[in-house]
């Protein structure tokens, strides 16, 4: 990874914007998120840095969800900036409109983000965030992925993990949770289509996320951040170990952070301390039935081999020096 500076209002190299006494706050207290809320966490971190980097001069739309449930409530909201909501299904299409606007106006130094979680960005937008791709229209899209449909009950997503248990993927004797490497894997489809840049992200590296963040920022077009947000009462985990239960995500590399340019991977960020995936599995309810007396046969092989297949293509064990 490249070592890129978010500078202003805080010292040290390795210093974050949350570190900071005067970070700009862009959702503020008062939301209705759970305690533990990944999201919550994750779209502060990416639009704090986002804030911080343009000056302020930022739009934000945000798809229906947890992210949009929990922080406006009727009539009041949590956000420090030109706020707009969108349906489930167009947060990328309304983003897109908006940098339009803006650009007729000629008043391109304003950015636009359209942000969500993986149900409205991964699944029900897919349409419009592939429209945006192939536009390669001047907006950030941030998918934030707890992996489920969190606000309407805890259904699978189509990116939710392989054996994982949701309200609708119920281990039964018969079935295991979700199907073996069902869903879609976002970025590569943003890889596909050649935009100028594609990452993954986790607040499990909060620095590594504001990185990120910021090399999108400095880049013209259509741009895609994924980011990893665990979710304590969809996962079941207690709500103190978010940033852990992330953590471990990526050290098992089930969670691989890269950065894309232009439909290549340029840069990857090593795993420290591997560990197995079981070591992050154990900690969810949601995977807890791989571990009883009639727990599925290679479940856990299968999972593992993700794991070192991820390692393998991103290099994650040594790295990727970035191009």
């Amino acid at each position: 990874m490249s070592n890129y500076t978010i500078g202003g209002g805080f010292s040290g190299e390795n210093a974050t914007v949350q570190s900071a006494h005067d970070r700009p706050n862009t959702i503020t207290s008062g939301h209705k998120a759970c305690q533990g809320c990944g999201e919550a966490l994750g779209a502060r971190c990416v639009l704090d840095a986002a804030y911080r980097l343009t000056g302020g001069k930022i739009v934000v739309v945000t798809a229906t969800g947890c992210l949009e449930v929990f922080s406006s409530v009727y009539p009041e909201n949590s956000w420090n900036v030109p706020w707009i909501h969108s349906l489930f299904g167009n947060a990328p299409a309304v983003a897109s409109g908006v940098a339009a606007a803006f650009r007729r106006l000629g008043k391109e130094d304003v950015r636009v983000i359209a942000q969500g979680g993986d149900g409205a960005i991964a699944d029900i937008s897919m349409g419009c965030l592939s429209g945006m791709f192939e536009r390669n229209d001047d907006v950030l899209c941030v998918c934030y992925d707890n992996q489920a449909y969190m606000n309407t009950g805890v259904q699978r997503s189509g990116v939710t993990p392989s054996f994982a248990r949701t309200a609708t993927t119920l281990p039964n004797g018969v079935y295991f949770g979700n199907e073996e490497r069902t869903g879609k894997n976002v970025p590569k489809i943003a890889m596909a289509h050649g935009i100028p840049y594609v990452a993954m992200g986790s607040v499990g590296n909060i620095r590594d996320l504001e990185q990120k963040v910021v090399r999108a920022m400095g880049i013209r077009g259509a741009r895609y951040i994924h980011v990893h947000v665990p979710c304590p009462l969809g996962w079941g985990y207690p709500t103190s170990e978010t940033i852990r239960v992330a953590r471990l995500a990526i050290r098992c590399g089930l969670f691989p952070l890269f950065e894309a340019e232009n439909g290549k991977v340029v840069g990857s960020t090593p795993i420290e301390d591997q560990v197995p995936v079981e070591d992050y599995l154990r900690t969810q309810r949601r995977f807890a039935h791989l571990f009883g007396k009639n727990a599925p046969v290679n479940a856990l092989e299968s999972l593992q081999n993700m794991a070192n297949e991820n390692i393998d293509e991103y290099r994650l064990v040594g790295g990727l020096a970035h191009e």
